[in-house]
């Protein structure tokens, strides 16, 4: 009888055990102030989490993202940028879109040089002139007979396919080699955007970067140059334009579902809790920058409290669901990169978006 009892008291711990055990969620993603609702929803709600085991992995680059995620069989999901999504789509339909992580959210800027051509002052708190720095760029390339070059994170980020709508818009022709074009356009990782443009000032050569906040935040903050416009001035839409999303293995979702789920949940959540933050400022705007510095040290607390700024707005973590809103700013920006030759083939939109994640928290208007 003793053997019964005990064998049926493991076995009830067992089956609780199993019960109560998390499924893991591993997401990758690069370390700007787009993915901070990841890092939040990590710091302040992996231990309330009932069914998913949530853990996060930065890398410097959306390329590093892209392999990692394709890599590894335990990573489920990805935060990274929309054209790779399609480019990765076209070759491989294994996964789906079930999230936006922010709208909006980088910018160009240029380095004391380029400024300079300008003849804008330094400090100046205003945005430049879009038309005047297209026709700065088109004067040294006639004055000069050398392109400007302009830093991108990668030929296949939402950053270049803004940047490709400024130059069209302005009449400015771009390349990767050509040297008989305006702007020559160099892969810079993010991180190491800074530090191109300081060694382009220290040759005497003009430059600029594109790249996601806080970059062109710390950039200015540290006075090696200047915010020139934000993505959101460019690529004007409703709610914001959709730059990073989140993408799920199908094996994921059939798997994982309820996991994944709640960690969307939990990222649109955060999301909120950074929109609320930086209307509030203070102790609640403090705390989002302790979040963000345990996963990213580099991001100081001057860059963070300027992206997320509420006089340039120039991210935003509202309206986070795959929705007619979302897919229609996603097509937009698929037909740019697509003339650009960005990417070589249209994808399906409807075939790549999973709206089965949606969620009600992250519908906002508390800026409208």
């Amino acid at each position: 009888m003793k053997k019964v009892f005990f064998a049926s008291i493991i076995l009830c711990v067992a089956l609780f055990a199993s019960q109560d055990k998390k499924v893991s969620i591993k997401a990758v993603a690069i370390p700007l102030a787009d993915h901070y609702a990841g890092i939040v929803a990590y710091e302040k709600y992996k231990n309330k989490m009932k069914h998913a085991d949530y853990d996060l992995l930065l890398l410097p680059g959306p390329d590093l993202v892209r392999r990692h995620f394709r890599s590894f069989e335990t990573t489920d999901i990805a935060f990274t940028v929309s054209p790779m999504v399609m480019d990765m789509f076209a070759k491989k339909p294994d996964f789906r879109w079930v999230s936006l992580i922010h709208r909006d959210g980088n910018a160009l800027a240029v380095n004391k040089s380029l400024h300079q051509l300008m003849n804008l002052e330094q400090n100046t708190s205003q945005y430049m002139d879009h038309s005047k720095l297209a026709r700065t760029i088109k004067k040294f390339k006639s004055t000069h007979n050398d392109p400007i070059e302009i830093a991108i994170p990668s030929p296949l980020a939402t950053h270049t396919t803004i940047l490709y709508k400024y130059l069209k818009d302005n009449n400015v022709s771009f390349s990767d080699g050509a040297k008989a074009a305006d702007v020559f356009l160099r892969i810079v990782k993010p991180p190491k955007s800074i530090a191109y443009l300081k060694k382009q000032d220290v040759r005497g050569i003009p430059a600029a970067f594109e790249q996601s906040s806080p970059w062109p935040e710390l950039l200015k903050v540290k006075q090696h140059g200047q915010i020139a416009w934000y993505s959101k001035d460019i690529l004007q839409h409703p709610k914001g334009h959709v730059e990073c999303v989140i993408i799920a293995k199908d094996k994921a979702i059939k798997q994982k579902r309820e996991a994944l789920s709640e960690v969307i949940y939990y990222i649109h959540k955060a999301g909120m809790d950074i929109e609320q933050a930086r209307r509030e400022g203070g102790k609640k705007l403090d705390s989002i920058i302790t979040m963000v510095q345990k996963h990213i040290p580099s991001h100081t607390s001057e860059a963070i409290k300027q992206s997320l700024s509420t006089d340039s707005m120039s991210i935003n973590f509202q309206n986070l669901n795959v929705d007619t809103n979302a897919k229609e700013s996603f097509h937009t920006i698929m037909d740019l990169a697509y003339e650009a030759g960005f990417i070589k083939t249209k994808i399906d939109i409807d075939a790549l978006s999973n709206e089965d994640f949606r969620t009600q928290i992250t519908q906002s208007n508390m800026h409208e």
